[in-house]
Order: structure tokens, then sequence, then C-alpha cells
């Protein structure tokens, strides 16, 4: 399967005409939480971690589209805490579909079989379902018994009334490639479009403690393990060839913290998805009056373990719409593992 074709021209497009016009810090993914409030209390989540009266406030399906609107990028990825839980959801993808703005509707997939028949098929919806390892290993994971099975139902059942779905993989310390091997195996049967994965991140307000992340070395010894038993598989990721060959540790990568700009309940959040400095009030303040000099590999302590998809695939995409016959030859060769 893959990423549909307009999709691709759409995004390729987009990323030209700022590197041709010399903008050099543009967006690619708007993450949009509308709300922080779950019913999930997953390992490596801070997102439920605020008082009561901050858990019931949630963005209107107004502040939802202005804010895509604002930032101008291509795709919006809609986390959360649970997006399902949000009464208008429906509506805000369906106006941002009307918009033309590639929604990725990141879900733990427990509302699927409630809510599915409020959302239309489209090329510009995709049901993201979160899992994070086999069986009662994600159950673990998660701290409910069952998602598992009824994420795997929910897939099924998306995929026969004719919805994109990918899933998205985050993958803890202890993970061995065969295990993450056989996930990959089991989720790619399922008919999916793509698999997104990425290494946990101990960020300020992960849960679960700091031994369940992976440090940078061990990320890469884990990634080029996966890589090492991919031949022959059909895993189709949902990333640029670049990125993987990233987190075997073949690509030397800085972080474009606005390429996945952050809007929330409280604002733009500086400087990233994942850390959580200040807010600015718009997308304009967000960009020009950010230090973002400050942060990354090598000048924030808080990143020096971080090689996540959300402040590094970005990099690789542009790098790869620079240098095409890199990506290429990465994508023809394979991850060197």
């Amino acid at each position: 399967m893959g990423i549909p074709a307009i999709q691709k021209a759409a995004i390729g497009s987009y990323i030209l005409k700022n590197i041709c016009t010399g903008n050099r810090r543009f967006p690619l993914v708007l993450m949009l939480e509308p709300l922080f409030r779950c019913n999930l209390k997953c390992i490596g989540c801070g997102k439920i971690d605020y008082p009561e009266e901050i858990l019931k406030r949630q963005l209107s399906v107004e502040e939802c589209v202005d804010a895509a609107m604002e930032c101008g990028a291509p795709v919006v990825s809609i986390p959360g805490g649970e997006p399902l839980l949000h009464p208008d959801m429906p509506r805000v993808v369906e106006e941002l579909a009307k918009r033309k703005k590639f929604v990725y509707l990141c879900t733990n997939a427990l509302l699927v079989k409630k809510r599915i028949n409020e959302f239309k098929p489209s090329t510009y919806l995709t049901f993201n379902i979160h899992l994070d390892a086999m069986g009662a290993q994600h159950d673990k994971y998660t701290g409910l018994d069952g998602v598992f099975d009824r994420a795997v139902e929910a897939v099924r059942l998306l995929l026969s009334k004719g919805f994109r779905v990918t899933t998205n993989t985050t993958l803890f310390n202890g993970e061995t490639p065969e295990n993450a091997a056989k996930l990959l195996d089991f989720l790619a049967s399922l008919g999916v479009e793509g698999l997104t994965i990425s290494p946990g991140f101990d960020y300020e307000k992960a849960t679960g403690g700091k031994d369940q992340f992976l440090e940078r070395e061990a990320t890469k010894n884990l990634f080029r393990g996966i890589f090492s038993l991919q031949n022959g598989r059909k895993w189709q990721f949902n990333h640029s060839s670049l990125y993987l060959d990233f987190l075997a540790g073949n690509q030397n990568y800085s972080c474009t913290p606005w390429g996945n700009p952050t809007k929330n309940i409280f604002g733009w959040q500086r400087p990233c998805y994942l850390l959580n400095d200040s807010y600015a009030q718009s997308y304009r303040e967000l960009i020009e009056e950010t230090d973002w000099e400050r942060y990354g590999v090598g000048k924030d302590p808080r990143c020096s373990n971080c090689m996540v998809h959300c402040g590094f695939e970005p990099t690789a995409v542009v790098d790869a719409v620079r240098r095409p016959l890199k990506a290429m030859v990465v994508s023809m060769r394979g991850v060197r593992t």
C-alpha cells in the first residue's frame, strides 16, 4: 500500500516551494492536541498528568481549524489525550479535510467501534492506531487488559469500512529486535497502509521511570537489530528512508523542532512536542521569538537521547527533497546494519 500519490505530491511541492522561496523555518506536520484527557494511562505519556480542571478543557472546532490554517502545514496529526473523547472530533476532521489538510487521527482505538459511523472514509483522513507491543505486553504498557485485542479489532473494522489506517509504535528499553520484528510482521499482516515507529524518549512529564526509556546508543543498536531482520518481510514504514537510516546511526542529523509545531489548549508550545518551556500565543510568535539555537543534541542536555520522529523526520524529509539521489540510494539499498 503506502502513502497515496496525491499526499506525496502535495507535501513534495509544499517543501520545494518553501526551499525555493528561501523560507528556512516551515512546518511539515501540525501536532494538534485538542485535549489532554484520556481513557488510558500509558507508560511514557505525561499528557494526563494535569489537574481535573485542565483535563476538562478542550479546543473548539474553530480553534483547531484556525491553528491549522495559521501555521500552514500540509499534514495535521491529532494526538492527545485521546482525540475520540472530543465530542466534535468528526467536525474537526471534516473541516480540515475541506481545506485539503491530511489528517492523522492518533487513537488508542477503544472508542473506534462506538464512533466509526460519525466519520467518512477520505484520502484526507487516516486513523493512526497506537500499538506498542504484542498482546499482554501492550496491555501492560497501557495499564488496561484487553486493549491490544480491541485495537486489532478496530484496525480490521476501519479497513473493512474503507478507511486509511496506519499504526503507531513506540519502543521502550528492554525491547528486543526479535520481538519488535514479530510485532511489525503482525501489523503488516493486517493490511495497514504504513507503520510508524519511534524510540521512547524520557521527556520531563513522561511517566514510567527513566529505566523505561532508550538512550541514544541503545536506540541505534535496537534499530540496527530490527532492520537486520527485515529481509523478505513486508514492512511498509510511514517514514522516509533517511529517517530509518538515522535511527540505525547512519545519518548525522540535527533536530528540526519547528518542523512539527504543537498547538494545544495553552497555546503554541515551545520548543517542540516533547519539551515545554513556555507558550506563544500565535504561530508567528512561536517561529520568530523562540531561541531555536538553544535546543538540540549537544546544546540542551534534555535533548541528548532524543531520536524521536517528531523532531528528526522533518530533517530527513527535507534532506530527501534536497538530495533525492541520496534518498533513492538508501531506499533501494536499505538501512545499513
